[in-house]
């Protein structure tokens, strides 16, 4: 279908292709002596073809709308947007991250829109409470723990929050309280995002999928050895 398009599940995290049979949308105009004059609220549902998700999506937007013969239209951008389910564009980290961790991202991820300030507030606790837990670095001060973890980490890496660390007002206050409110822009509150994002995957579930490859080899050796010794159960 020339409609169809490659659609990433932010339940499964699945990449797929969605066509006419995943999706569905309505729009109800409206006017009502409104001050903006014809409206248009579309809704749109999309639903994961992955078997063992079946997970859906519900967005909402509302248009300018101008009526024509075959129907009301869409005109322009939207004036309004709002994600329903899920709310934020949150990836889902698995429960062997610490619970207060994954919770300081999803709020990060769920207030960015309508606070970029304080969606940079809860992400610089996040980067801090990574940085003890993951490295069991504790310093007074979180551009402190970032410095000792120099030499620790791949220079790439470390360059990367470094670098997110040195922008704006977010390196001004890397000094100070991690909890304090800080004026950002959108953009330097989705780069923090986006390092917690590349953080835990590259660090938690790194460590935690060579820790399940590394134990299977273990209990493959050691049964490996128990047949040879005649001691299999």
């Amino acid at each position: 279908m020339a409609n169809d398009y490659a659609w990433t599940c932010p339940y499964c995290n699945q990449v797929a292709t969605i066509t006419a049979s995943n999706i569905s949308g309505d729009t109800h105009t409206f006017e009502r002596n409104n001050k903006l004059g014809l409206l248009g609220l579309h809704t749109h549902v999309t639903v994961c073809p992955n078997s063992k998700c079946r997970e859906f999506t519900v967005t909402a937007a509302l248009y300018k709308t101008e009526q024509t013969s075959s129907g009301p239209r869409k005109v322009g951008d939207p004036i309004l947007h709002w994600n329903l389910k899920p709310q934020s564009s949150a990836k889902p980290f698995p429960d062997y991250i610490p619970a207060p961790i994954r919770q300081d991202y999803e709020e990060a991820c769920l207030i960015s829109g309508l606070s970029p300030k304080a969606s940079a507030t809860l992400s610089r606790r996040c980067l801090q409470g990574i940085i003890r837990d993951y490295w069991g670095i504790t310093k007074a001060r979180l551009v402190d723990e970032i410095s000792e973890l120099q030499g620790k980490i791949d220079s790439t890496t470390w360059q990367a929050i470094d670098s997110v660390r040195s922008i704006g007002n977010i390196g001004a206050h890397m000094e100070k309280d991690i909890n304090l409110i800080v004026d950002v822009d959108p953009e330097e509150a989705d780069l923090l995002i986006h390092l917690i994002e590349v953080l835990l995957a590259e660090w938690y579930i790194h460590r935690y999928e060579r820790d399940e490859h590394m134990q299977k080899i273990i209990t493959a050796a050691q049964a490996k050895v128990a047949v040879k010794n005649g001691t299999n159960p």
